[in-house]
């Protein structure tokens, strides 16, 4: 069975990119892989084996065309008003809150926030389907 164990975005600025998820989601460095003309990036926490793959190309200037085909990364927390809360103190510009309610019953939390080149992360408080 395959496992999915990291996703790739393209970014302009490491060392923006690494302070905004290590202020955001407590995401560090696992492994910093130099090439010729580009750099990746793999960023991790205790809480999951999935990573985060940063690529930094070398020659990029303008920021990226984010197009209409990306939608968002999503993360779980336990406490989303507490996660909030923290964000607005960290400087990082949260959306508000949302509830979005399911005729089954299932209820999501959640609000959003923007990374430094323009990705939409989904910080969603965990329970119903989202552990």
């Amino acid at each position: 069975m395959a496992k999915l164990i990291h996703s790739m975005i393209r970014v302009r600025d490491e060392a923006r990119s690494v302070d905004f998820y290590a202020r955001a989601f407590a995401l560090a460095v696992a492994e910093r892989l130099a090439f010729e003309t580009f750099t990746l990036i793999y960023l991790s926490n205790a809480e999951s084996g999935f990573e985060l793959e940063l690529t930094v190309n070398n020659d990029r200037a303008a920021p990226y065309d984010l197009g209409d085909g990306y939608g968002h990364l999503a993360v779980s927390v336990a406490d989303l008003d507490t996660e909030h809360t923290r964000f607005e103190a960290e400087g990082l510009s949260p959306q508000p809150i949302r509830v979005l309610s399911h005729s089954s019953g299932g209820e999501a939390r959640f609000f959003f926030v923007v990374d430094p080149d323009g990705y939409r992360i989904e910080v969603l408080e965990r329970g119903w389907r989202f552990a």
